[in-house]
């Protein structure tokens, strides 16, 4: 059996004890998964403990890939075990371990490699507000939660994509190191650890960004991965050139998922209709990509507001076009979006306040509901498949 105890989320890391623990997807979801701790001190060996949650079997041990954070006054180390050949829609126990020290037992669940139907959040920008950040995150767990508990497949949350501004100054460990704490509030009462989609913001230059989630140095952070046959969901990086490979990349990215998926979505920080700031540089290199592959919904972040824009194609409303969501308000204050502007005027909307957005999948529809604090829900829309 697999031991384990339990931690406090906040709690200061001592030692080689496993805290700030997460999985992150940017693979196929399907088969792999990366699963990621941190610890105070060096120590001699790493390793996460895995099995099939219920199994009698006794657990496989992978040993995990370690350093020390960049940019940290104090010493903090991270660990990162890349599991691979995964089963689908299975759900995994994971221990880390270092040196003799036990994480509490947690579990994971892959994606499913069936169409079926599903949900995932997304939001961004929690940077700055360390209590909001706490509150949604709690949120986060609650939400997740209760998706299981009924019979219906189409409310099971599977993922989290985070599109970026984890913190206000990504080059700062301590600073990070309160958001990965904060995070560990995402786990569920039951131990389960949401898998993250990770988008890089303009906060968070640096090298911790890759080291946290387990890029590879220097990786340029755009992927994309499909949750499910049917589901493409692309991240992008507005961080760096929007033009030249990374647009060459979409294009083939694009066109290739659209040939074979139901619904395309893209997430990336800086927004191309924003609601309050100028239009990122996406607006001349992604554009006139998503509309030609027909996106479904793009997901932004970075103005501190809600927002869901009107469709859009060739820069006017037009009901085959693409959708806009955002901006992020999972800790941050929130500001006043400019609401005279043409592409949030009814049918679109705009607002302000901390918000986290369901995002559900089904056969024939892409259903979106943002949710405040309390679960109070402020907007609600549904995009149609695609004909």
């Amino acid at each position: 059996m697999l031991g384990g105890g339990t931690t406090d989320a906040a709690a200061p890391l001592k030692g080689t004890q496993p805290a700030q623990w997460r999985v992150v997807w940017t693979d196929d979801p399907a088969t792999t998964a990366t699963v990621s701790w941190s610890t105070a001190a060096a120590g001699k060996s790493h390793s996460v403990r895995f099995r099939v949650k219920g199994s009698e079997a006794s657990p496989s041990a992978q040993l995990a890939d370690s350093g020390r954070y960049t940019g940290g006054e104090s010493e903090l180390y991270y660990h990162h075990v890349h599991l691979t050949d995964l089963q689908p829609a299975t759900a995994y126990e994971v221990q880390m371990v270092s040196d003799s020290d036990e994480s509490p037992v947690f579990y994971f669940v892959t994606a499913p490699a069936v169409d079926r139907e599903f949900s995932i959040l997304h939001g961004g920008d929690s940077r700055s507000d360390h209590k909001a950040r706490q509150r949604m995150n709690k949120l986060i767990a609650d939400i997740v939660a209760d998706s299981y508990e009924n019979d219906d497949l189409a409310d099971d949350i599977l993922a989290f994509a985070h599109g970026g501004d984890y913190v206000v100054t990504g080059t700062k460990m301590d600073l990070w190191s309160s958001w990965l704490s904060d995070h560990e509030l995402t786990t569920g009462p039951d131990g389960r650890l949401l898998p993250i989609i990770p988008a890089r913001g303009n906060h968070d230059k640096g090298k911790p960004f890759n080291e946290i989630f387990g890029f590879p140095e220097g990786d340029l952070n755009y992927y994309g991965i499909s949750i499910g046959p049917q589901v493409r969901f692309t991240t992008l990086n507005s961080e760096t050139s929007t033009a030249g490979d990374q647009a060459e990349w979409l294009k083939a990215e694009l066109k290739k998922s659209r040939a074979s998926h139901r619904w395309l979505l893209t997430q990336y920080h800086r927004p191309v209709y924003p609601a309050v700031k100028s239009p990122g540089s996406g607006l001349k290199s992604w554009v006139p990509l998503f509309e030609k592959y027909n996106v479904d919904l793009v997901c932004e972040a970075d103005g501190h507001n809600i927002k869901r824009t009107v469709p859009i194609r060739d820069g006017k409303l037009d009901e085959t076009g693409v959708v806009y969501i955002g901006e992020g308000g999972l800790g941050v204050p929130q500001r006043t979006p400019k609401t005279d502007r043409w592409f949030l005027e009814s049918p679109g909307m705009a607002d302000q306040g901390h918000h986290v957005f369901v995002l559900k999948f089904t056969e024939e529809a892409l259903e979106g509901t943002c949710l405040l604090e309390g679960r109070k829900i402020r907007d609600q829309f549904t995009r149609k498949v695609r004909q």
